[in-house]
C-alpha cells in the first residue's frame, strides 16, 4: 500500500480519531441548532439568528482540541441559514437586511461544523407557532421526516444511490407534495462537503448523475426538500446570494483593487469550505464579489424559490456508515405534526420497518440497555420508523 493509500485511508471511519472529530462536530451543530431553534421567534431578526448559530458553532469548536501538536482547523463549515416559508434554501442575508420571522412562518435552519475538515451538517424545519402543526404545512415536514427516515435505511452498504432517488420521491407523493429538483445528497470526506457520490432528490433527463453504490466506512450528508408547490424552484434576484466556495480549480488575474483584496481574504480565511459574505466587510464584498463571480472564481449558493402560498421543508442529516450499520449523528425533534394524509403504501410502510444497524453474526452476548434491543434476538436494530400520518396524528420523532 503506498503512503496516499494509507493517508486516505487513516481518513475514513476505519480510523477512532476520525469517527471522533465527526462526531464532536454533530454534537457541536446540533447544539447549535437547538440554539437557532428556540431564538425563532415573531419579530426575530433573520440575520441575527444567522449570526448566532454561526458565533456559536466558532466559539465551541474553539474549545475543542486545544492540546495538540499540530494545528487542527475547525469551525464553521456551511454557514446558518434562516429560509422561510416558499424559499427554498441559502438565505443567510448580509447585516443590513431587516427581515423578521412573523407567526405562523415555516422556517427551514440549514448549517455545518467541522472539526479538522470532517463535517456534519444539519436542516431541520420549525414552524414559528405554539401548538401542533396541522394541515398542509404537517403534510409537507411529515413527507420531508418519513422520506429522510426512509433515506437513512436506504443509504447502507449494497444499495445504489437510484434506490434512495425512487423512494424519496414516492413518499413525497403519498403526502400530496413533491420532492424538490436539482437537490442533491452528497458524500463528505475531510474538507470535501460536496464529494463525487450523489444522491439525485429527483431524476429527470435535464439533471444525471453517475449511479454509485454505497459502501462501508462511507459518509454521506442526505439532503430531502419537499414542498407543497411543483418543486421546481427558481432564482428570483442574484442580490439574494450571500454564501460562496471558493473554486479552487479556478484561477485568474482580477483587475479591481477591490476584488483582488475581497479574494485575497477569501482565499485566507476561507480556502475550500462554503462562507458568507456577511463575514467580509459589505461594501467592499458587494463590488470585489460581482469581478469573483463573473470569472468564475467561486461557486454561488443562490437563494431559490417556490411560488408564494407554497410551502417547503427541509430535513438533512449526516449518516456515517459504520460496520455495525448506519450511525445518523446530526437531527432534532420535531413539533407535533397533525397530517391530512394517511400513508397506507405497503412498500414504504416496509422501508420504515427495515433497521438501521447490521445483524451480527453468531450468537453473541447481548448488550443491555442499547436502544431498540430485543430480548429474543441477537439483532442491534433502531425501533422502526412510524409513518407520520393522519391515522396516528404523526407525533414529533
Amino acid at each position: 500500500m503506498s503512503d496516499d493509500e494509507r493517508e486516505e485511508k487513516e481518513l475514513d471511519l476505519t480510523s477512532p480519531e476520525v469517527v471522533t472529530k465527526y462526531k464532536s462536530a454533530a454534537e457541536i451543530v446540533n447544539k447549535a441548532l437547538q440554539l437557532v431553534v428556540k431564538e425563532c421567534k415573531p419579530k426575530a431578526k433573520i440575520v441575527d439568528i444567522c449570526e448566532k448559530g454561526d458565533v456559536f458553532i466558532r466559539e465551541q469548536t474553539c474549545n475543542t482540541y486545544k492540546k495538540v501538536k499540530r494545528k487542527i482547523e475547525r469551525g464553521v463549515a456551511f454557514p446558518t441559514c434562516i429560509s422561510v416559508n416558499n424559499t427554498v434554501c441559502h438565505f443567510s442575508p448580509l447585516a443590513s437586511d431587516t427581515s423578521e420571522l412573523e407567526e405562523g412562518d415555516m422556517v427551514k435552519i440549514d448549517m455545518g461544523c467541522h472539526i479538522d475538515g470532517f463535517i456534519a451538517i444539519v436542516a431541520h424545519t420549525h414552524v414559528v407557532q405554539d401548538g401542533p402543526v396541522t394541515g398542509r404545512l404537517a403534510d409537507v415536514v411529515a413527507a420531508a421526516n418519513t422520506a429522510a427516515e426512509i433515506a437513512l435505511r436506504l443509504v447502507r452498504p449494497g444499495k445504489k444511490n437510484k434506490d434512495v432517488t425512487d423512494a424519496i420521491q414516492k413518499v413525497a407523493a403519498a403526502y400530496d407534495c413533491k420532492i424538490v429538483e436539482g437537490v442533491l445528497s452528497h458524500q463528505l470526506k475531510q474538507f470535501v462537503i460536496d464529494g463525487n457520490k450523489v444522491i439525485l432528490s429527483v431524476s429527470n433527463p435535464d439533471t444525471r448523475v453517475d449511479d454509485a453504490e454505497f459502501e462501508e466506512n462511507e459518509v454521506y450528508a442526505v439532503d430531502i426538500v419537499a414542498s407543497t408547490g411543483e418543486g421546481k424552484p427558481k432564482l428570483l434576484d442574484e442580490k439574494q446570494t450571500t454564501i460562496y466556495k471558493r473554486a479552487v480549480d479556478k484561477n485568474y488575474h482580477l483587475k479591481m483593487k477591490t476584488s483582488r483584496f475581497i479574494f485575497s481574504e477569501i482565499s485566507q480565511r476561507f480556502p475550500i469550505l462554503p462562507f458568507t459574505a456577511r463575514a467580509l466587510e459589505e461594501k467592499r464584498a458587494r463590488l470585489g464579489l460581482v469581478e469573483c463571480m463573473n470569472h468564475d472564481l467561486l461557486q454561488p449558493y443562490p437563494v431559490l424559490h417556490e411560488k408564494p402560498g407554497d410551502y417547503v421543508a427541509h430535513i438533512k442529516f449526516t449518516v456515517l456508515l459504520m460496520p455495525n450499520g448506519s450511525d445518523r449523528i446530526t437531527s432534532h425533534p420535531l413539533q407535533e405534526l397533525q397530517p391530512t394524509k394517511t400513508i397506507d403504501d405497503p412498500e414504504i410502510k416496509a422501508w420504515l420497518a427495515l433497521g438501521t444497524k447490521t445483524k451480527k453474526k453468531g450468537g453473541g452476548k447481548k448488550k443491555k440497555g442499547k436502544k431498540g434491543d430485543k430480548a429474543e434476538d441477537s439483532t442491534e436494530v433502531e425501533a422502526e420508523a412510524e409513518p407520520m400520518d393522519a391515522s396516528t396524528n404523526g407525533g414529533a420523532s
